[in-house]
């Protein structure tokens, strides 16, 4: 694994792996790699003759009074991580490589952003698409994959690859969740052992909306009220949202009648939580796709990261 630093260097690599014909695979993250990482690795892996990822904590998706300073890092674990999974160059560049000096230049998507997390945190997205838009300009032609956890932001994404015509297959990669069912992410690491076993009230709440939806209920607002009121019964976890909304508008629905989302965004102590499950509407039932199962519980240490997975049913 090649470690590079410079968009200059990224460019190169990426470029030359294209006139051998190879295809490019890339992984955008914040860094701290989890088994979610790991799989969006492993598909990219499966699929593509160069592997990039990115390792960049971006300061421009982070509000005023939000956690970028404590955000979990662990660069030489991280590094570990991605050559364990056969990466073939990791990005790790500066605030200043990405931004430079005097940046004016914001892309927005519109419509898609306002909602669900965009509700309270204001210009999160536009941090977001500005600097995959950039990744995604010095990557150049590639395949780029999400997790579907962050729903929202993967919609975004692919919104604003089709509107800028931009040369990227966006791919979405099931959401992981631990072997007790918590939704993956590097902010589990802020949650101590007794949050911890509170915050999975969100995915037993999403749980029991998903097996309503299986079972016939399509009404949205009874959908909603069966994830408020679970999570009404752990007082310690704070709900910002419980939402059903279509899927690719992302829009509130009244009736499931397409392909939709339960969504939730809650605070546990300090940490900010999202999760979600995904409703398949086919003309006779709805599939319920609640994310894959690793066999690893709670955020291992950097390099002892290793686990199968699951569908969860």
């Amino acid at each position: 694994m090649i470690t590079v630093d410079t968009a200059a260097g990224l460019r190169d690599r990426c470029d030359d792996a294209r006139a051998r014909g190879d295809r490019v695979g890339f992984v955008p993250t914040m860094g701290f790699f989890h088994e979610g990482h790991r799989s969006l690795m492993r598909a990219a892996r499966a699929a593509d003759a160069l592997v990039v990822v990115s390792l960049f904590v971006n300061p421009a998706q982070f509000g005023a009074n939000e956690d970028l300073s404590r955000y979990p890092r662990d660069p030489e674990g991280d590094a570990a991580v991605a050559a364990a999974e056969g990466v073939d160059v990791l990005f790790t560049p500066s605030v200043d490589e990405v931004y430079g000096p005097g940046a004016r230049t914001t892309v927005h998507v519109s419509g898609l952003t306002e909602g669900l997390c965009g509700a309270s945190r204001p210009g999160h997205f536009d941090g977001v698409t500005t600097v995959v838009a950039k990744l995604f300009s010095l990557v150049g032609p590639c395949r780029a994959y999400f997790g579907r956890k962050d729903a929202q932001q993967l919609a975004v994404i692919r919104r604003m690859a089709t509107d800028l015509n931009l040369p990227v297959e966006v791919v979405g990669c099931p959401l992981v969740r631990e072997a007790d069912g918590l939704a993956m992410s590097s902010r589990n690491a802020y949650l101590s052992p007794e949050e911890r076993s509170h915050a999975l009230v969100l995915s037993r709440a999403l749980g029991t909306a998903g097996d309503a939806a299986a079972g016939g209920v399509r009404d949205a607002a009874q959908l909603r009220a069966l994830v408020v009121e679970a999570v009404a019964d752990v007082p310690t976890v704070r709900l910002e949202y419980a939402e059903v909304v279509d899927a690719a508008t992302l829009l509130p629905l009244d009736v499931v009648v397409r392909d939709a989302l339960v969504a939730v965004a809650a605070s546990v102590g300090s940490t900010r939580l999202i999760d979600n499950v995904a409703l398949h509407v086919g003309p006779d039932e709805v599939e319920v796709d609640r994310g894959v199962q690793s066999d690893v519980l709670a955020v291992p240490s950097p390099g002892s990261r290793s686990s199968s997975e699951v569908p969860v049913t």
